[in-house]
């Protein structure tokens, strides 16, 4: 008699929408779809919305829960390792919400909760741009800066599960513009695709540019990242000094932490990440600058691979391990 193959649970709350996996043992993805983020009454509906789509889409594939193994679900904020609960998740409505308990309550799966950035560093890690390595750090450049870092093979927590946290590492001391944490001058209002825009229009505001750049903006008021990247690659003066700036914070703070850690490998995902050389090639320039020189040597910094993907393929990893574990697979 032929065993079925079991398979895993990916997770990855979004502030706008769920994505969800069905995922070998091996990490592959079988089957993959999401959800919109239902964020009624303050995010309360959302366990019960991923456990109806987990049903649906097993009645679809006419499969049983028999065939799930657990869940591994990332969602943001910083989480409870003892207990699964979300300590607080503004842009959901969650504060100490009970995530792991409830999801265990209702889908009758043993689940097991980190948070978003710390899942596609670990997705990162097992199947994609950081393959092969167990000291890396990952961070991911999108509307905020979120991190995961790896040690010998596991994410680094902290006392109070908000290890990791490198988007609000402080890059500008004085001065510096507020984010959304409550502090001022972090690395996420400099570094993520929001800050770049912030740049762009403050050097907009400084000085004379006449360019494709300055006509959009002044006459839609309004401009993105994707935008001050490509003008950057069309030698646009504006863009390449906001680059730098961008790439100076970054590679400063990227070159403190692994002066601490001695990484192999330190991952750049996100959708600033999607820049490309335009953005690895400076950084590179900049971290050599601030590292100490056998740290540097002993690190590649690369470009994540796994996209959307990485945090279903995270959650799928944490899920293995954990029954693994607890002997459940045995």
């Amino acid at each position: 008699m032929v065993m079925e193959e079991k398979w895993l649970v990916g997770v990855d709350i979004g502030g706008t929408t769920i994505k969800m996996a069905f995922i070998s043992l091996n990490g592959d993805i079988l089957y993959s779809w999401e959800i919109d983020t239902d964020k009624r009454d303050s995010g309360r509906h959302i366990p019960t919305s991923i456990t109806r789509s987990i049903d649906q889409k097993l009645t679809e594939l006419n499969q049983t829960k028999n065939r799930l193994i657990g869940i591994g679900i990332g969602a943001p904020g910083p989480v409870n390792a003892e207990d699964g609960s979300i300590e607080v998740a503004v842009n959901l409505g969650w504060e100490h919400f009970p995530l792991q308990a409830i999801l265990e309550r209702e889908t009758s799966l043993p689940v097991v909760v980190d948070n978003d950035a710390n899942i596609a560093a670990i997705g990162e890690m097992w199947k994609g741009a950081g393959k092969g390595a167990k000291n890396l750090i990952c961070v991911t450049l999108g509307t905020g800066v979120g991190g995961g870092i790896i040690v010998n093979g596991e994410v680094v927590h902290g006392v109070n599960g908000a290890g990791g946290e490198i988007g609000h590492m402080t890059s500008v001391p004085k001065n510096g513009s507020p984010c959304n944490c409550g502090k001022s001058g972090c690395l996420e209002t400099v570094a993520s695709a929001t800050g770049i825009v912030r740049l762009a229009i403050e050097e907009l505001a400084s000085g004379d540019y006449i360019s494709q750049l300055g006509d959009y903006y002044e006459k839609h008021q309004t401009i993105t990242a994707k935008q001050v990247f490509d003008a950057a690659n069309e030698a646009n003066e504006l863009a390449q000094r906001v680059i730098h700036q961008v790439a100076h914070h970054l590679g400063l703070a990227l070159a403190n932490l692994a002066n601490g850690l001695n990484p192999e490998k330190i991952v750049i995902g996100g959708g600033v990440s999607k820049a490309g050389d335009t953005l690895l090639g400076p950084l590179k320039e900049e971290f050599v600058l601030f590292a100490f020189p056998r740290v540097a040597q002993g690190v590649e910094i690369v470009i994540a691979t796994l996209g959307n993907n990485a945090g279903v393929i995270g959650g799928a990893w944490l899920a293995k391990e954990k029954l693994i574990n607890k002997s459940i697979l045995q």
